[in-house]
């Protein structure tokens, strides 16, 4: 179990490096999202051996997880969207929400009653993550409307994962979300094509390099991690600590991108607040349960 959250708090971090790289590349969105999930899914299908693995795997989840794939696709097609509509610090604000989208969605998607501390933590980080950035302005509306929605879209996909995690190992789970992601993608690429104007698919200076880290250590490893840690937490357990990818997107960018955000003393009591949530959830589920399904 401590390993399980290691490794998750590991994956967060790199999830939150995400924002940083999303800040930066140039490219359009679509573009951005379809060169991430390409080369993620190339590189599981390559150092995995996944054909010798889907043989394992009954057709009908098969089916599920490359449906599971498509929901990832829109997911991070909205938090980039966002990131670029907002910016990455009202983006990631926005992703907060995920653990009250999941303490309402999880009891019913997975069958379970619901537990008066999840509501509990998943309602107390909202306020933690408002103060971490003390004012939005009018114009960022569209950025909260797709990080929210982002947000939405990362807690059905987290708890359906959970749901259906026994049923194939997470490096094959990931390979068929992944490469259902791209297919999506490739799929929408010829209806965008005026939004598209300008913009070339090619990644040109840095933004290779860029793309790079975030497909392979951001997206394949970062993902892999996660989705074992899954193994062993539930999915509300692992949206509080994915709470924790705002603080950590934060003060990267303000250490990388040198941004001249003051860090308010609402920001660390923002800070606090995520973190008594994160850490709590733990203790109030061994007091509380032996195990949550």
């Amino acid at each position: 179990m401590k390993k399980a959250y290691l490794e998750l708090h590991l994956a967060v971090f790199l999830f939150g490096f995400t924002a940083i790289l999303g800040a930066v590349i140039e490219m359009h969105t679509i573009y951005l999202v379809w060169w991430r999930v390409l080369l993620t899914s190339l590189s599981l299908w390559l150092l995995f051996g996944i054909h010798k693995r889907l043989k394992l795997v009954p057709r009908k989840y098969i089916l599920i997880f490359l449906g599971i794939g498509v929901l990832v696709a829109v997911h991070w097609l909205t938090f980039f969207g966002a990131i670029k509509a907002s910016n990455a610090s009202i983006t990631l604000v926005c992703m907060a929400a995920g653990s009250f989208f999941t303490a309402i969605l999880e009891p019913l998607i997975l069958r379970h009653r619901i537990h008066w501390f999840e509501p509990l933590m998943g309602v107390l980080v909202i306020p933690g993550m408002a103060l971490v950035v003390n004012q939005t302005e009018l114009s960022m509306m569209n950025g909260i409307l797709l990080g929210l929605t982002s947000a939405l879209l990362a807690s059905i996909f987290a708890i359906l994962n959970k749901k259906y995690i026994k049923r194939a190992d997470e490096i094959t789970i990931s390979c068929l979300e992944m490469t259902s992601a791209f297919l999506f993608i490739s799929l929408l690429l010829p209806f965008a094509g005026a939004e598209l104007s300008g913009f070339s698919i090619l990644p040109r200076g840095q933004d290779l390099l860029y793309l790079l880290v975030l497909a392979f250590v951001c997206t394949t490893f970062a993902y892999v991690i996660a989705m074992r840690a899954l193994h062993h937490i539930s999915a509300f357990a692992s949206n509080l600590v994915i709470n924790l990818e705002p603080v950590y997107g934060i003060i990267l960018a303000w250490l990388l991108l040198h941004e001249n955000k003051e860090l308010t003393p609402g920001f660390y009591l923002g800070v606090g607040i995520i973190l008594f949530a994160v850490f709590t959830y733990p203790v109030l589920k061994k007091k509380f349960q032996k195990q949550i399904i």
